[in-house]
């Protein structure tokens, strides 16, 4: 798989995962270390997750 590839497959799930944290109404521990060993991975292919977030 190429560095692009990878990079658009993970963004797709940082994603999705900030979509499930949205409409939590929990606490989930699970998801929120996925997103940050997600954030992490984005982080070393050089993506700033920041502006992916939702609030």
């Amino acid at each position: 798989m190429a560095d692009q590839e990878m990079k658009n497959l993970l963004i797709d799930q940082y994603c999705d995962y900030q979509e499930i944290k949205k409409a939590e109404t929990s606490e989930n521990e699970v998801l929120e270390y996925k997103i940050k060993r997600l954030s992490a991975k984005l982080s070393s292919l050089g993506v700033n997750v920041e502006d992916l977030t939702l609030k």
